[in-house]
């Protein structure tokens, strides 16, 4: 495997503080990987035996319910850590990793975690506030399931999506990873027949377009009315 450059580290945050040299150091006690769309990383209830970098791809964190249904919890984009189980005290995986398009991701040994919060400057600040902003992303979403309409919620997980990883193409933003119908209704608590019909009704008003895996927002405003009202 070609040796790793220390560009890769620079600009991502858990690594931006860190001299060239210590760079250098991570990077050669990573492995790096590529994996195929739709690839398991991990698994939830897995030892957490790794932890993760993405640089590039996108990462769906996948939680499965006490009745055996799965729910899309987040979406992760490039240059995250995740697998980050010993940051929230844990011994195995809380979830489930799946790659939602082909991936790059590099990965430590979970007993080199310890050393990197205590020797790296600014890895435990920034890995702790990737963490806080997952557990409110979630609790975010917990209230919508709890209060919202399913129309908004639907609208709301579009907008989102575009927000992280939205790319302008001809007549909208384009969620930049391949997404389903069945997805979204992963992410929203409904059914994929509910989503469907959404999306097929907002299609002929020109809000959204939908191809195969592929989805765009064409009036963003006008979909922040629906996920509001």
């Amino acid at each position: 495997m070609p040796r790793l450059d220390e560009s890769l580290l620079t600009h991502v945050p858990p690594f931006s503080r860190l001299e060239r040299r210590q760079i250098r150091a991570v990077l050669d006690q990573a492995t790096s990987r590529r994996h195929d769309e739709g690839a398991m990383i991990f698994e939830e209830g897995a030892p957490a035996e790794r932890f993760y970098l993405l640089l590039d791809g996108h990462i769906r964190v996948v939680r499965t319910t006490p009745t055996g249904d799965q729910v899309i919890a987040l979406h992760i984009p490039p240059g995250q850590l995740f697998g980050i189980a010993r940051a929230l005290g844990k011994e195995t995986y809380p979830a489930t990793a799946v790659t939602a398009a082909e991936s790059i991701a590099l990965s430590w040994p979970m007993r080199l975690w310890d050393g990197f919060v205590a020797e790296y400057d600014g890895f435990a600040t920034e890995t702790y506030a990737t963490v806080g902003k997952r557990i409110g992303e979630m609790n975010d979403r917990i209230m919508e399931m709890a209060t919202q309409a399913v129309e908004q919620r639907v609208a709301n997980a579009l907008l989102r999506l575009v927000n992280q990883s939205g790319r302008k193409v001809d007549g909208g933003i384009e969620i930049a990873f391949p997404i389903t119908r069945q997805d979204l209704s992963q992410m929203t608590g409904t059914t994929l027949h509910t989503v469907s019909r959404l999306l097929s009704g907002w299609e002929k008003e020109g809000l959204v377009k939908s191809r195969r895996k592929h989805i765009s927002v064409c009036e963003p405003h006008a979909l922040v009315v629906r996920a509001q009202r």
